[in-house]
């Protein structure tokens, strides 16, 4: 009876199995949405249409609304030039300018002004503070050329006029300080390390399915520029709501996705898309979630790239959220590396796709104890389809023409032959259907 249990549980799960080969869909498949089981049991009109927190490009829906004190903002000036939008942030960079040639072109019209030259500019022997200023709007005109140092040299300052040389040394020192506020400030937002994010992606869906004999939530990230993120490292949250012993709601509880922070495992070396796995253990918020829980349940997975842009050394972050609809029971993602000549390959028109496989609809806790029984899965069992993984090792080519290797392969072809004699009776037996779970 172990053993029947044994043959039908290595029938339910399907370890290291992947497509012989990747077809390619026509390019109108390609872009249509993924139909899968999983999607049409969650995406019932019934249930409620879900809020997200966080969106698919990383944009939070938070809304700060009744802020009382303002004036927290100014105490950052620079910061709150730089989030502003562009539209704002260039209105601002012209009144900026505008504002203050106009401050201190009054002031020039108002020296001469009090000493008398708009009234004794014509008279032969009189030196005014300004040359050639006999008016409001080449004050104006004389001030623009000062601060931006443009130098017509139609309009000069006299020697004669200590006033006016004070003058113009506190508009060289202010303008110097306008200058380096809002250049520094355009540039900043020109440069921001934001706009390197959305060279990141991620899968459209998360995963479910068996590593290793254990359960595993898996998503894909990748970058598709040639330089690289620096110090790479990510993360995950769970967003749910939570109603603790004492009665209190938390509507939006954040709990750690543990992704590899104990082995190092989230740090990473963004080459080519890599794929993120979470297993799914006793301190997972997954352990005792099977796919008839996870259908009812209701949450939100946030995942956080974080990394230094490699030209500007500026510290990056990407964002992505999947849904309890998003996340699929029973699949892997389908390989997008091929190795060509003196290089690898990405594809990334199957960087999205993923593929059916066979896993067992109980949750990860209860795996857990079926393995504990006995060890059930040694091997593949032979109702199981055979093994063949996807691998670009380039000494595989070598191995092949080698002929001691050839020679163990051959003893290991035979030794397989002897196991296959003693299990002809199961080999004979019809595949029997798909189970829901594990059995008893």
């Amino acid at each position: 009876m172990a053993g029947d249990s044994r043959v039908l549980m290595d029938h339910n799960m399907e370890i290291g199995v992947t497509p012989a080969q990747v077809k390619k869909l026509p390019k109108h498949l390609r872009e249509a949405q993924i139909s899968t089981e999983r999607t049409h049991l969650i995406s019932d009109p019934a249930k409620k249409p879900r809020q997200r927190y966080v969106q698919k490009d990383g944009k939070c829906n938070v809304h700060h609304g009744n802020v009382q004190e303002t004036y927290r903002y100014l105490s950052d000036l620079f910061t709150t030039l730089v989030d502003l939008r562009w539209r704002l942030s260039l209105f601002i960079f012209t009144l900026v300018y505008v504002v203050n040639w106009l401050f201190f072109g009054f002031l020039w019209w108002l020296i001469a002004l009090i000493r008398g030259d708009l009234v004794h500019a014509d008279e032969e022997g009189w030196t005014p503070c300004v040359e050639n200023l006999n008016s409001f709007v080449s004050a104006f005109l004389f001030s623009i050329e000062t601060e931006t140092t443009i130098g017509y040299g139609y309009r000069v300052i006299t020697e004669k006029c200590p006033e006016g040389i004070i003058l113009l040394l506190v508009q060289a020192i202010l303008g110097s300080i306008v200058n380096a506020m809002m250049v520094g400030c355009m540039f900043v937002k020109i440069s921001q390390p934001k706009n390197r994010a959305e060279t990141l992606m991620f899968s459209h869906n998360a995963v479910i399915s068996v590593r290793d004999n254990k359960m595993c939530l898996m998503f894909r990230v990748g970058d598709l520029r040639n330089s690289h993120i620096v110090e790479a490292s990510i993360r995950a949250k769970l967003i749910r709501s939570q109603q603790t012993k004492e009665g209190e709601f938390i509507p939006l509880n954040q709990t750690d996705i543990n992704i590899g922070f104990d082995t190092g495992d989230d740090r990473l070396f963004l080459v080519s898309p890599l794929i993120i796995s979470h297993e799914i253990n006793e301190k997972s918020p997954f352990w005792e979630m099977s796919l008839a829980q996870m259908e009812k349940e209701e949450f939100e997975i946030v995942v956080i790239l974080e990394g230094m842009v490699e030209a500007t050394g500026m510290t990056c972050q990407a964002r992505s959220s999947y849904l309890d609809t998003e996340v699929l029971w029973g699949y892997r993602f389908t390989p997008v590396l091929s190795l060509e000549k003196g290089f690898y390959e990405v594809d990334y028109n199957n960087f999205h796709d993923v593929y059916e496989t066979n896993t067992p609809t109980c949750s990860a806790k209860e795996l857990a104890a079926k393995l504990r029984d006995g060890p059930l899965l040694p091997q593949l069992s032979l109702l199981s389809p055979e093994p063949k993984t996807h691998t670009f090792d380039p000494l595989d080519r070598l191995s092949k023409q080698d002929p001691l290797s050839q020679d163990e392969d051959k003893e290991e072809r035979d030794s397989g032959g002897d196991r296959g004699e003693t299990n002809g009776s199961a080999a004979a037996l019809e595949e029997p259907p798909l189970a829901d779970g594990l059995p008893d």
